[in-house]
């Protein structure tokens, strides 16, 4: 087992990525915190995890990753529940504001950054502190996205958070690698979850998905988990500082995600305002 007797944290674990990879890091042996703003997908995770006979190895905290406060006491539930720190996948995500950029609020900017960004941030900052005091090294993993690397991958200021989020990994990479502390970004193309979904039925994105990419089978949660167990494992030690894309050759072709999903992206969006993808909170939409 490739993480066995590690400890890790995955944020925005409850759904989507998030629980695919927690669910694959307690069959590869690691006992792992599951923060998430969601307390009813959360205790769904850990019943899940609990009959497939991970009971003694997993936890639930419920965190706001935006509150310096939640992020703290999230580590403090790894360290005291199963003594140490060694990675924190840093997942937590929303869709945050949509619509064109000339009718994004400031408070929408703001919640959409505070997620994204300031919950990357926070993710690095506790961590970091733990594994530095432990002296054994460790890992940790961002979620980006192929958002942050062009423009037209994404709304305006999801991409703008994403891209502070890849430049961050890279920062943080340098800071940290004399403590033997890797830190690396997955960059996910059209991942059907329950956040991509915005609280609808996952099933309607995967047909409109996979025919936005050159790869012909739309990308899940398990493309993700694969990835992260990769980041984490002794097989990356040598990789830090890097931005790992999983988009089915996405980013190849070029997003032109207005072109593709034109009711839905920039400035021929029908709406404005926020979504909070699988938090249980409702999106804040005004129709144009």
């Amino acid at each position: 087992m490739r993480l066995k007797d590690r400890v890790a944290i995955i944020t925005g674990g409850a759904s989507g990525m998030g629980r695919a990879t927690v669910l694959r890091f307690l069959d590869e042996g690691a006992k792992v915190v599951i923060a998430d703003f969601n307390t009813t997908t959360g205790e769904d995770t850990v019943a899940e995890a609990t009959a497939r006979g991970h009971s003694d190895c997993v936890r639930f905290i419920r965190t706001d990753v935006a509150d310096e406060a939640d992020i703290d006491a999230m580590v403090q539930c790894a360290v005291e529940s199963f003594g140490g720190l060694d990675v924190v996948f840093n997942n937590a995500g929303v869709g945050g504001a949509i619509g064109p950029l000339t009718e994004t609020t400031v408070e929408d900017w703001d919640y959409t950054f505070g997620v994204l960004t300031r919950g990357v941030f926070l993710g690095i900052k506790h961590a970091a502190r733990v594994m530095r005091s432990q002296g054994r090294g460790g890992a940790i993993i961002n979620t980006a996205s192929i958002a942050g690397l062009s423009g037209d991958g994404g709304p305006l200021a999801y991409s703008a958070a994403k891209a502070a989020v890849i430049n961050m990994t890279m920062g943080a990479a340098v800071e940290l690698a004399s403590d033997h502390i890797r830190v690396n970004a997955i960059c996910p193309g059209f991942i059907a979850t329950p956040l991509a979904a915005a609280g609808g039925p996952v099933e309607v994105l995967e047909e409109r998905f996979a025919q936005a990419q050159p790869w012909p089978e739309c990308g899940n949660g398990d493309h993700i988990a694969g990835v992260a167990l990769f980041l984490a494992s002794d097989d990356a030690r040598f990789v830090t500082g890097e931005k790992v894309i999983v988009d089915g050759g996405l980013t190849a072709a070029g997003p032109e995600l207005s072109r593709k999903f034109p009711k839905t992206s920039g400035r021929d969006s029908r709406y404005s305002g926020i979504t909070k993808g699988s938090t249980g909170a409702a999106p804040e939409l005004r129709k144009r």
